[in-house]
């Protein structure tokens, strides 16, 4: 019994050790994280009080404010605002496309930024380094409002740079914006081009924090530069691989607006190959100008995505215990 109480009380002692009191360090940290937390709190968790939109069919009272409109006047309709994307006799394609482009765009993000963060690491010239990885980082800034009007400059029926050249070598011009078959993998060339540059500069972050001892010592084993990248630089950067891949797959409900409707200048012709969610819910909100239409729809690609993050993150890390987000 006396043993039994001794360790009781020794744990006793040690619990009230870990129990520190609020220290002048933790007060420095607290007002440091503030503004981050603040941020969160308004831009993130504020905004989640927006999800009744989905439950109810708002309407404005007149004379009344927001508040009486949303809880009292307006009716609470349940799942009846999820109906009307099941309804379309496009939901078939639109999800397709959705699910497609975002796999394509999921196994392209994680292969060509690592390749390329690699062979830019490996230039002798750190001005060329540098050079090339302003090149490809430049275009992440632009917009794709911008990107949009590149893509006209070069695919113009009239006066593109492509139909121009094809009409100087006595060619027919091609009608880019009615003809769908090359867009897949228009958009897909674009979509790479304008994104990865961010994810390659992670890649090249964690290359660059990399012991170089390890290949210093692996150069005097005789390794080459492909034995050195396979024995040391993938393995190392497998834990940020496992983390862009598991936030990119919480993302495969979800499209870029810009790519889908601004590069395509909404054409209808190509609307087989451009319908995505978010297209089409931006459609029905300008056509019915509901509100509800488009909360539905958001929840269910949050849902959706959020499920798929926790899948992702779950088989990842039985595939490999070390690598995950959380």
């Amino acid at each position: 019994m006396k043993k039994k109480e001794l360790k009781a009380n020794a744990g006793e002692i040690t619990i009230k050790k870990k129990r520190k009191r609020f220290t002048v360090d933790d007060l420095d940290l607290t007002l440091l994280s503030l503004p981050t937390v603040a941020w969160f709190v308004a831009f993130c968790y504020v905004p989640l009080f927006g999800i009744i939109f989905a439950f109810k069919n708002y309407k404005v009272k007149a004379g009344k404010g927001f508040i009486y409109s949303l809880f009292v006047h307006s009716k609470w309709v349940g799942f009846k605002n999820f109906d009307f994307l099941f309804r379309s006799p496009d939901v078939a394609n639109i999800f397709r496309n959705t699910l497609a482009y975002n796999i394509v765009f999921l196994l392209i993000g994680v292969t060509v930024p690592v390749a390329l963060a690699i062979m830019i690491t490996q230039l002798h010239s750190r001005k060329l380094a540098k050079v090339c990885q302003t090149a490809v980082f430049l275009p992440h800034f632009l917009s794709w409002i911008v990107v949009s009007y590149f893509v006209f400059a070069f695919l113009s029926t009239d006066k593109g740079l492509i139909n121009s050249l094809i009409r100087t070598l006595g060619g027919e011009q091609v009608l880019w914006y009615q003809d769908k078959q090359p867009w897949p993998f228009l958009l897909t060339f674009i979509n790479t081009w304008k994104t990865f540059g961010y994810s390659m500069v992670v890649y090249m972050a964690t290359i660059t924090g990399i012991d170089q001892s390890l290949y210093e010592s692996a150069v005097i084993d005789g390794a080459t530069k492909w034995q050195q990248t396979k024995g040391i630089t993938l393995p190392l950067l497998r834990p940020i691989i496992s983390i862009m891949f598991i936030m990119n797959v919480g993302h495969i409900f979800s499209t870029d607006f810009g790519l889908f409707f601004q590069v395509t200048r909404d054409s209808n012709s190509l609307i087989d190959v451009t319908q995505t969610l978010d297209v089409y819910v931006y459609k029905a909100l300008m056509q019915n100008n509901n509100y509800n239409y488009s909360s539905a729809v958001s929840l269910l690609q949050s849902v959706f995505g959020c499920i798929l993050l926790l899948v992702a993150n779950k088989v990842v890390k039985r595939i490999d215990p070390e690598s995950g987000l959380f």
